[in-house]
């Protein structure tokens, strides 16, 4: 796919996914998460032909003026969206699939110093939501998402929901494979919490708990009278 089509669905992606988009001219000048990935397709090209210095000292202007770090090593699909987007960070192995979105403050990164791959391969059509740290070399699954502040250290298959720290997968399979980023579920506030599930069930033990007492005490009172 040639650079300007692909460009072009990064534009389309916006539409899709951005309510808050009104027309083109505004995409193109106010939308940082675009303009990160347009200069990063220009330093991952340099990158690929060999550059070292080059590529790296355009993606640090782009951090500068968008807030975004993407380094130019990353393979990225087409129709990435980054929305908002500062404080995102894309290390040199990552490999991002198609119709991926990203919020702000995710990091896709490694967690050690170790050579060859050591970041993320993202699926197709996942949900990254604000905050998210996805670390290491291992897979998130086609359709998968990933809740606000979740730290994800291990696989993920395909279709499913992580949330947590570290991330635990609450929900999978129960939802159809969207296979175009039209139809993906970018609903990510309306998640399981594991830890308040918890807690729920503790307070039902301590209430089952308590009666249980008190139906020991109020028999013992019985006895004694």
């Amino acid at each position: 796919m040639g650079f300007f089509r692909t460009v072009k669905e990064d534009i389309k992606a916006i539409f899709e996914r951005d309510p808050a988009a009104k027309n083109t001219l505004e995409v193109l000048l106010c939308y940082p998460g675009l303009h990160a990935i347009i200069i990063h397709r220009i330093s991952h090209s340099l990158f690929r032909r060999g550059w070292v210095v080059l590529p790296r000292v355009i993606s640090n202007i782009a951090r500068l003026m968008t807030g975004i770090e993407i380094h130019p090593g990353a393979k990225i699909g087409k129709s990435l969206f980054i929305d908002h987007g500062m404080g995102v960070v894309i290390g040199e192995t990552t490999e991002i699939g198609d119709n991926v979105t990203i919020y702000q403050g995710a990091t896709l990164g490694g967690t050690g110093k170790e050579k060859g791959k050591r970041h993320p391969t993202i699926g197709d059509n996942v949900v990254i939501s604000s905050g998210a740290k996805v670390l290491g070399p291992f897979k998130v699954g086609n359709n998968s998402k990933i809740g606000a502040g979740s730290v994800v250290l291990k696989e993920i298959p395909p279709n499913c929901t992580v949330v947590g720290v570290p991330g635990k997968i609450v929900v999978k399979d129960n939802k159809k494979i969207r296979p175009v980023y039209n139809e993906i579920d970018l609903d990510h506030t309306k998640l399981p919490d594991p830890v308040s599930d918890e807690l729920h069930d503790l307070r039902k033990k301590l209430f089952a708990l308590e009666k249980r007492l008190n139906d020991m005490e109020r028999s013992q009172e019985d006895e004694v009278i």
